[in-house]
């Protein structure tokens, strides 16, 4: 699954719950109460429950609501409904791609001090809660792109591993080379839904091709040549029938097909390590391809977006959530929730060394932070997104030319940037 998948877990929590926990707890004179709709299932939520309970301890003066049922794939809605109706939580669990829209509400509080004084966040995180030069939230996960690598597909294929270096076309020859029609077996997948998870895997072609999502003066894309370089290795591995096209949101297909020795290679993030070993797949890590021969990957950091319910209440978020980011708790919650490291700091500790020893590959997703960026924080993004989204499929299903889908793309996105926000 995507990352917004591992958060919307097997069962979930209802909508009914989220409504009728979506009053903001207010203080009666005791400790003050501070409401976290914190989005998390499962492992998440439970390693959230066992921090909040250790907080609890050593600051007797707040106490910590989980409340907000809703979960975080759903977090935006309910996040503008309740500032629509003033009736919102002290902090909420943001996608990093949807903090653009959540910031221009005048309750966002600047938290730029805070992360200032933070345990030296790494730039991806940093660069993914600043909104015109504000540091409108705090970072709360954080996660890169690699590619995951079957041994024994590699091996079968007589294919060396890929090593750090590797470029997009060796990428596309290794994938014709362990694609095997006999056995159903494809060299790649991408997810061919059109939504996030299909696109962002496409900014760090543009990016090392000198390109970027928004061009100069924020009113055009920046990504006019290099998106279609960028598209014409998506046409070479579609038109080689050497990648695997996932048609459901959350890309749970091509990961079960991964899992059961289908596929040979994928790109993908750390959170979906844990489901990989437990199928028993023998693999491994190499960074992302490039054009150029430098490292280049993809960040995807969530925020923790604090909201003005007072001083008092404000004041206990931000104690709050400067405790969650100290590398003594980072790194419980890393391990429970999915997340890289939010610091160097944090990578450093004896508990996140002996993580990696446990999964192997897990390095590689750390050391890329040094070479990776992300989004743009910028409130039109979604709709930038969704062009790029329609052109990719376009290309996968040999619908449109890289030339033609790119146009259609830039117009669509050009349109959605010049309109005033």
């Amino acid at each position: 699954m995507d990352r917004r998948g591992f958060l919307r877990g097997a069962a979930g929590l209802t909508l009914g719950a989220a409504v009728a926990a979506c009053g903001p707890a207010r203080s009666t004179g005791g400790p003050v109460t501070v409401e976290v709709w914190h989005g998390q299932t499962d492992t998440g939520k439970k390693v959230l429950d066992a921090l909040v309970a250790d907080f609890h301890r050593t600051h007797p003066g707040i106490r910590i609501d989980l409340g907000g049922g809703v979960l975080a794939d759903a977090m935006l809605q309910k996040v503008t409904a309740a500032l629509a109706s003033g009736s919102y939580p002290d902090v909420a669990y943001v996608f990093g791609s949807d903090l653009a829209s959540v910031a221009r509400s005048p309750q966002v509080v600047d938290v730029t001090d805070l992360v200032d004084a933070g345990p030296g966040f790494w730039a991806p995180a940093r660069e993914a809660v600043t909104v015109n030069g504000r540091v409108r939230a705090v970072p709360a996960l954080l996660d890169s792109l690699a590619v995951v690598c079957n041994k024994a597909l590699f091996a079968k294929a007589g294919l060396p591993l890929p090593a750090a270096g590797w470029t997009w076309a060796d990428f596309v020859g290794a994938a014709r080379k362990l694609t095997d029609p006999a056995d159903g077996t494809f060299g790649t997948a991408w997810p061919a839904t059109g939504d996030e998870d299909t696109v962002w895997r496409i900014w760090p072609m543009v990016w090392d091709l000198g390109g970027d999502v928004i061009g100069a003066g924020g009113r055009g894309i920046g990504f006019a040549d290099q998106g279609v370089r960028a598209l014409e290795v998506v046409r070479d591995l579609a038109a080689a029938k050497s990648v695997y096209l996932d048609p459901k949101t959350g890309s749970e297909q091509m990961y079960q097909a991964f899992e059961a020795g289908h596929i040979g290679m994928v790109p993908t993030g750390p959170w979906q390590l844990p489901d990989i070993t437990d199928a028993g797949v023998d693999y491994a890590v190499v960074p992302l391809p490039t054009f150029s021969g430098r490292p280049v990957t993809i960040s995807g950091p969530d925020t923790w977006t604090l909201f003005d319910n007072g001083e008092e209440r404000v004041e206990a978020a931000r104690t709050f959530l400067s405790w969650l980011a100290d590398p003594a708790q980072d790194v419980r919650w890393d391990d429970g929730a999915g997340s890289l490291p939010l610091s160097p700091q944090t990578k450093d500790l004896p508990a996140w060394q002996e993580k990696t020893t446990e999964t192997p590959g897990l390095p590689v997703f750390v050391d890329a932070l040094a070479n990776a960026r992300v989004r743009p924080v910028h409130p039109a993004y979604p709709q930038v997104s969704a062009a790029v989204g329609t052109a990719i499929v376009a290309v996968l299903l040999g619908q449109a030319s890289p030339a033609d889908a790119l146009r259609d793309c830039a117009a669509a996105a050009n349109a959605a940037l010049i309109i005033p926000r």
